[in-house]
């Protein structure tokens, strides 16, 4: 073990091909000192790297993939760290540990006294958050919602009481293949006065940002986001 360790950067990544212009020079200058990586999807993460203009070769880079279904082996991830190398932590998309893994990393990077160096980049959920005109000051972001139609709509009613009694924003996601699914039970068992978001295809060239009453959304032509990601969000009163 290195006398010091190293420092673990949590580094964003793209949203949407294509979308390099919204990273500060700050991020992209810290990518590019790294050699070591920590990734939920080598292949994204490798092709991230290249597209920022790492100078380095592939071949040069040491990039190791958070398992999905077995154990995290803490030790083998953040060696590099312990033996003196920077590495980045990096999600599949977005900002790492917000609704992607890493945050047990992260953890065990404090217990072992590695430094963690956040830096700036996209987020979904905090974009739909700024996006939506609802309440940014007290908000809950509560994952997926169950996938079976009964629980779906239990889920989104218990989620907008707790909003009107709480005057909170409440975000969620789905997988996108049942986005149809989640915005029809949506309009079909909130109240209409309720407010319900809709942040698709975020820093893409066609991203979809809207907020309306769910009495408006039952007027409106909605556009087909099978397979589109999503974050939702609503606001009861």
């Amino acid at each position: 073990m290195h006398d010091q360790p190293a420092n673990l950067y949590l580094i964003p990544t793209p949203l949407a091909e294509g979308s390099l212009d919204v990273f500060p020079d700050e991020t992209i200058r810290v990518i590019h000192s790294l050699t070591h990586f920590i990734t939920e999807k080598s292949k994204t993460s490798r092709r991230f790297i290249k597209a920022s203009g790492h100078p380095l070769a592939q071949s040069e880079l040491t990039v190791l993939e958070i398992p999905k279904h077995d154990r995290i082996d803490f030790k083998e991830l953040l060696s590099p760290c312990l033996e003196g190398h920077p590495t980045g932590l990096m999600s599949e998309a977005g900002a790492p540990c917000i609704a992607d893994p890493g945050g047990e990393i992260v953890r065990k990077a404090h217990d072992w006294n590695i430094p963690v160096v956040p830096l700036t980049g996209p987020s979904a959920i905090f974009l739909a958050l700024m996006a939506s005109g609802m309440n940014g000051q007290r908000f809950t972001f509560n994952g997926y919602l169950p996938a079976k139609k009964g629980d779906l709509a239990g889920a989104l009613r218990h989620l907008e009481r707790i909003s009107a009694k709480e005057r909170s924003t409440q975000l969620f996601i789905e997988t996108p293949y049942r986005n149809t699914q989640l915005i029809q039970s949506a309009i079909h068992c909130l109240q209409a006065n309720t407010m319900f978001g809709i942040s698709a295809n975020i820093h893409s060239g066609n991203a979809y940002f809207k907020t309306k009453r769910i009495a408006e959304w039952n007027k409106t032509n909605i556009p087909d986001f099978h397979k589109i990601p999503i974050v939702y969000s609503l606001l009861s009163s």
